[in-house]
């Protein structure tokens, strides 16, 4: 097979050239005998044990060697590189959506670059340039955002014509294309000589490397690594990293503590042909058709292509199967599709002689973005793994990222969007893992509009209000497998047209969710928010107040009844959670959280609270329903139905109060709306939901009550220029840089976690500010929308990113949040950014290439919107906080 005559060919070539090589590793089989009998013997100890020897193993190895540690063990099953890497198609492309996974595929492109200089193995490494075909102007809108987020991390491309994709790649049938994204600096590697070169280089550096023994367990004691047991003996280590690719879930499984790592494999066919009559040169351009679902790249001097196909056929659901991956079963009439569409792109292929058609097992993930970190539950056991077919791209990067993370405590960039703590248990299930992938692997070439939603493995976590709300036509999105409303559809509306509705531009629930927000404003909402994650934390003396002083940056010794917005901060003053905190009694906190902080919150907590009985914590996510009462009518509602006052005298902002509510006791009130509206939260002990439901429902009847969605709430809240975790607050965002000095205890003389960071940030300023746009020039019935991501020019230069977008029905503009930065014109430095700076700025957001002229809002400002008729006339004024 041409892929085993590639890997022995990179076997002979490496081994020349690491003659040192065979004192460390376990000696090969040849073609006829077994192994000889007197492999190396492994180490009873070492720092670090990673578990793969693929490009993932390979490049952790690489990366930790380089940043100092040496005492590593890399233990590979069968032989490095003989798993997915060896099958890789080598294409090391930067067009990403993810500006993460850009970073990542951009530092994996410079780093092979200069990886042969480095090692001497010949990566087979050749800049070809990348062309991206676009059948659709919708495609092609798409490949004009990716186009401008490649611009300003300084990767030169450019959107291109059909006529010009024709110039860069004969070969290529133009007749259908609108358009195209060139991006010239693009690659194609060797996968296996990329892997042997890192594992080389990490040798070279003290990296022991055992090939041909396996792990069949993790040992834990007290929560943490502290050793792997092979079949040739143990090894104590402190930390143990599994780069084991689609094995992954079977070994975070086998050890004592399961660590469970979502992801599944699927079959993956690509073709070999012969070389042409006259042989494809070797810098010929990579073609990605996505419409096709088919990419198309030269080897050696013919065509390596394969694709995604609509009917996935996944595998190894019942758990491990082959050591090293032999090619599996040729499938003609599952190809057949693909190779339709290769020969519709490239007619000229039609008498090319084939030589093989590959079919290999690649591992897809449920989001369709890769895995890493450490696990929630054991401390010291980090993952890297699930690639969706992008590894080599990734490789790189991903390495070193992890690499970081280990060895300084955190990457250095925010790898929130990948991390494992992302996902919980619920997200491990084979069932769910075999179906989502099924959907997953189309979909890396289906077109992806804003807020498109997955439709496998739904259902899962669901409100006890789930079928009531269904029936009077919500709308479903999914968070952490939890479903969320999106806004809820009118009686007579056409369900199936709204449904297919997707588009870059004003989406066809426009109306209905501007009637949810003036009913908010007007009158009064209900949205169930039951999916944000709840933990209480008490104490039988002071333990829990001092603990949670100490790992919050607010103030909590505030009086019974009263609610804390406080951020949860890391060393460097960053966010790890955003949360609220309501005191119900001296020696009680219950803490609210985002949705997607369940995991992860819990882990850092858990890590850093003392080990102390008289301390509990205890996750009541599921313990509660959430309705959020959003409005000026809300205060009526609640009255009515628990005869008590709830005017602002009574029930001021930010506070908590167990009431009853009709018939129902123990219901948690409390008067914040996480939107800046008037109104109240209930939190609803879940036996009760549908009957405090039906009564604030049949209450408000009178008032104008209506159902609500998330679209909504996510319209009010960037409109007050609310900051959500997750989108505009990260690990690398403090309290200084979003204006929420107000939320942290800096003036009180109490420790807390990151204050000495928030200091130095105070004394000598921030380097990029958290701010509001509203865009001028931008019709919303004809514009593209922004949504989030898109690039913030300051006077013509590039100065940040938007994090999250909105239109606001209260100014009848569209606004955006993100955070400006300030580089010095010459050198690139960043430069403290200033309140002048900010204001004193004319603005640009770029959407698809296109800009908009955009004013400029620091936050904190007013909450209240004078609006006048004319657009052009709106203001915002006054400097208050919700």
């Amino acid at each position: 097979a041409a892929g085993m005559f590639l890997r022995l060919l990179s076997d002979v070539r490496w081994r020349a050239a690491n003659p040192t090589w065979r004192g460390v590793t376990c000696c090969r089989r040849s073609s006829s005998s077994t192994a000889e009998p007197h492999p190396a013997a492994l180490p009873a100890q070492a720092q670090v044990v990673i578990c793969g020897g693929g490009i993932m193993g390979t490049s952790v190895a690489y990366h930790l060697s380089k940043m100092g540690w040496k005492d590593i063990v890399l233990l590979e099953q069968g032989r490095l590189a003989a798993g997915t890497t060896r099958f890789c198609a080598g294409i090391v492309s930067t067009a990403r959506q993810v500006s993460l996974e850009l970073k990542m595929a951009d530092y994996s492109n410079k780093l092979y670059r200069q990886l042969e200089q480095e090692t001497g193995v010949n990566t087979g490494y050749v800049k070809t340039g990348s062309i991206s075909l676009a059948q659709t102007q919708d495609r092609l809108i798409s490949l004009k955002r990716i186009a401008s987020s490649l611009k300003v991390m300084g990767i030169p491309c450019e959107i291109i014509t059909p006529k010009q994709v024709a110039q860069l790649h004969p070969l290529i049938n133009i007749h259908d294309l609108v358009g195209a994204m060139y991006v010239p600096e693009d690659a194609l590697v060797s996968s296996a000589n990329v892997s042997l070169a890192l594992a080389t280089a990490a040798s070279r550096n003290g990296v022991q490397i055992h090939e041909r023994t396996s792990i069949s367990h993790v040992s834990v004691q007290k929560g943490r690594v502290t050793g792997v047991e092979t079949d040739r003996g143990q090894i104590r280590c402190q930390y143990f990293v599994n780069c084991a690719g689609q094995w992954a879930y079977e070994l975070g499984h086998s050890g004592e503590e399961p660590v469970n790592i979502p992801l599944h494999a699927c079959e993956h066919f690509y073709l070999l042909t012969h070389p042409l009559k006259e042989p494809l040169p070797s810098n010929l351009p990579t073609v990605v058709d996505p419409d096709g679902r088919i990419y198309i790249r030269n080897w050696q001097g013919g065509i390596l292509s394969g694709g995604f196909e609509k009917n996935p056929k996944p595998l190894f659901t019942e758990g491990r199967n082959q050591l090293e991956i032999q090619n599996l079963q040729e499938d003609w009439d599952h190809f057949e599709p693909l190779l339709s569409a290769l020969l519709r792109r490239m007619p000229d292929l039609e008498a090319l002689q084939i030589m093989h058609l590959v079919n290999c097992p690649e591992s897809f993930t449920p989001d369709m973005r890769c895995i890493m970190g450490e696990s929630p539950t054991v401390r010291g056991y980090f993952v890297l793994a699930g690639m969706n077919s992008a590894g080599i791209s990734y490789g790189g990067g991903a390495g070193k990222y992890l690499a970081e993370w280990m060895v300084n405590g955190y990457p250095s960039e925010n790898v929130w969007p990948l991390d494992l703590k992302r996902f919980g248990t619920l997200q491990s299930s084979r069932t769910f893992l075999r179906h989502r992938v099924m959907e997953v692997m189309p979909l890396m070439c289906d077109l992806k509009v804003p807020r498109w939603d997955f439709q496998t493995g739904r259902q899962l976590r669901t409100s006890p209000l789930y079928d009531r709300l269904d029936a009077q036509g919500a709308r479903w999105m999914e968070k952490h497998g939890f479903e969320r409303v999106k806004y809820f559809v009118p009686p007579g509306k056409d369900l199936l047209d709204l449904d297919q509705s997707k588009t870059f531009y004003k989406p066809d629930w426009f109306d209905i969710v501007g009637s949810e927000v003036k009913c908010c404003k007007e009158a009064v909402c209900v949205i169930d928010m039951s999916s944000f994650t709840k933990f209480e934390i008490s104490s039988t003396g002071d333990q829990a107040l001092a603990s949670l002083q100490y790992l919050f940056s607010n103030d909590l010794d505030v009086p019974v009844g009263h609610v804390v917005h406080t951020g949860m901060l890391n060393e460097k003053g960053g966010y790890e959670n955003d949360c609220s905190i309501a005191r119900l009694s001296k020696r009680s906190f219950f803490m609210i959280s985002p949705t997607d902080q369940q995991v992860h919150c819990w882990a850092w907590l858990k890590d850093r609270l003392p080990d102390d009985s008289s301390l509990t914590m205890e996750d009541v996510t599921w313990k509660y329903t959430a309705l959020n009462l959003i409005g000026p009518r809300a205060v009526d509602v609640l009255s009515e139905l628990s005869y008590a006052p709830m005017t602002a005298e009574h029930f001021p902002s930010l506070f908590c109060k167990e009431m009853s509510v009709g018939y129902a006791n123990g219901i948690r009130v409390m008067s914040i709306t996480h939107t800046g509206e008037p109104g109240f939260v209930l939190y609803i002990p879940i036996e009760y939901a549908l009957h405090v439901y039906n009564e604030v429902m049949n209450m408000g009847q009178k008032y104008g009550i209506r159902n609500a969605g998330y679209y909504a709430l996510r319209s009010l809240r960037i409109e007050k220029f609310f900051a959500f975790w997750g989108q505009d607050l990260d690990a690398f965002t403090t309290p200084m840089e979003c204006g929420r000095e107000f939320q942290v205890k800096l003036e009180k003389g109490m420790q807390f976690v990151g204050q000495e960071a928030l200091l130095e940030q105070k004394q000598n300023g921030v380097y990029k500010r958290f701010t509001m746009f509203i865009l001028e020039d931008h019709d919303t019935d004809t514009d593209l929308w922004p949504w989030w991501g898109e690039p913030i020019f300051r006077n013509g230069r590039y100065v940040g990113k938007t994090t999250s977008s909105a239109y606001s029905y209260t100014l009848e503009r569209h606004v955006c949040l993100g955070f400006v930065h300030h580089f010095d014109e010459k050198t690139g430095e960043e430069l403290v950014v200033t309140t002048d700076f900010i204001n004193q700025g004319e603005y640009e957001i770029d959407i698809a290439g296109q800009r908009f002229q955009a004013k400029a809002k620091l936050y904190p400002f007013s909450s209240l919107f004078t609006q006048r008729r004319r657009k052009e006339e709106v203001e915002l004024s006054g400097y208050q906080r919700e």
